[in-house]
């Protein structure tokens, strides 16, 4: 008999189940909520409307959304994963006939109590159908091309309906989210080597259609590309946003200006302060030790994943695990790049902290789904 035979296999039930919780991920992840509460206070000026406030009350919804979901068996959630996949498709593409606009993009879905954005959901629905397929294909089809092909189709089908919302930053996130799940699933490397390649074709062929009629991007994306490119050249116009965030990144040194004392956030110099570019909030005022404090807990939610991952014997709670935390890394990652000016503006929020409904809930969803692998696992 093998070692794991001779082991006694014991998965929890009942109430007991939130013993079994793993509570570092838990606790980590409502420290990093409450930085962002403190950012959300700072950037209202010093009250908790209009943005502390709903988002405290989304945390909490969102923390007892992630525990009702880890108590669910593992293998409900492996069977729920096609039409929770399908399901969000026929939201994406309810979204392009009714969905609400805002700042020029087709994104939200109105239910009365929370504005969702499908699109953020998707992140999350993909990497179930995608864990749940590699679960269920054997190890050795996994890069033949046939069953390459089907979860890349998989892949593109969201990631193209979300680019035409026009939401450029989400179909980025989905793409290198679906790819990181077919990498963690063991494809062959040839095949993310072709589709670099054919990437930089692609980016080329874009920069090229510039100005033709047949141009690929939206005029305000292809003035994102400049503004990264050289922010110096329109820093009252397209280069303002990243000009300011780098000045208040800057300003903070290494203990920051203090709490309630940044200048470009309290002067309101800072755009989408209590979104997109709260990070540079974070910085200016708690400074470097700051902004590497939140990245150091980042890190952690990260490691204690990846820890829970490599103990779990089930295929498809392990690579539900990492998926998870691949997504996670990717939001705070590109966040943190747009806001440095190392990657263009694409809108990206930073979880847990930024301003927001759809994806604070949606986030926590998924670490309910990283909860439920965790409680379930045999022991």
């Amino acid at each position: 008999m093998s070692y794991l035979e001779h082991t006694v296999k014991y998965t929890p039930s009942g109430p007991r189940k939130v013993f079994y919780l793993n509570w570092p991920i838990a606790v980590l992840l409502a420290s990093v909520a409450a930085i962002g509460f403190l950012m959300l206070y700072s950037v209202a000026g010093g009250t908790l409307q209009p943005w502390a406030e709903p988002q405290m009350k989304r945390f909490a919804a969102g923390f007892v959304l992630m525990l009702g979901i880890a108590m669910m068996p593992l293998y409900f959630w492996r069977n729920v994963a096609l039409v929770a996949y399908l399901g969000t498709v026929a939201l994406l593409a309810l979204v392009a006939v009714m969905g609400e606009i805002g700042m020029g993009a087709q994104r939200w879905i109105d239910l009365g109590f929370i504005r969702l954005q499908p699109s953020e959901l998707m992140k999350i629905t993909l990497v179930m159908l995608l864990a749940a397929y590699y679960d269920w294909l054997p190890l050795s089809k996994v890069s033949h091309p046939l069953w390459v092909a089907l979860p890349a189709a998989m892949i593109l089908l969201p990631t193209l309906m979300v680019l035409g919302q026009p939401d450029l930053g989400t179909a980025i996130l989905l793409l290198a989210g679906g790819g990181a799940m077919m990498f963690l699933a063991g494809v062959h490397w040839a095949y993310f080597a072709a589709v670099i390649a054919a990437g930089v074709g692609m980016v080329t062929t874009v920069l090229q259609s510039r100005g033709t009629d047949w141009q690929l991007l939206n005029n305000y994306q292809f003035r994102r590309i400049d503004t990264f490119l050289d922010p110096s050249a329109d820093p009252l116009g397209a280069g303002y946003h990243i000009t300011q965030s780098k000045i208040a990144l800057g300003s903070g040194g290494w203990a920051g200006r203090g709490f309630m004392q940044g200048t470009q956030s309290q002067l309101n110099f800072l755009p989408e302060k209590h979104t997109d570019f709260i990070f540079t909030t974070l910085a200016e005022e708690f400074g470097f030790i700051g902004a590497i404090s939140l990245l150091g807990l980042y890190a952690l939610i990260i490691f204690f994943c990846v820890v829970s991952a490599l103990s779990n014997p089930n295929r498809f709670a392990a690579l539900l695990t990492l998926g998870i935390a691949a997504t996670f890394f990717l939001y705070f990652a590109a966040n943190m790049a747009m806001v440095t000016g190392l990657i263009p503006v694409v809108g990206v929020p930073l979880p847990l902290v930024s301003y927001g409904g759809s994806a604070m809930i949606v986030l926590m969803a998924g670490f309910g789904l990283v909860q439920s692998a965790h409680v379930h696992k045999p022991r």
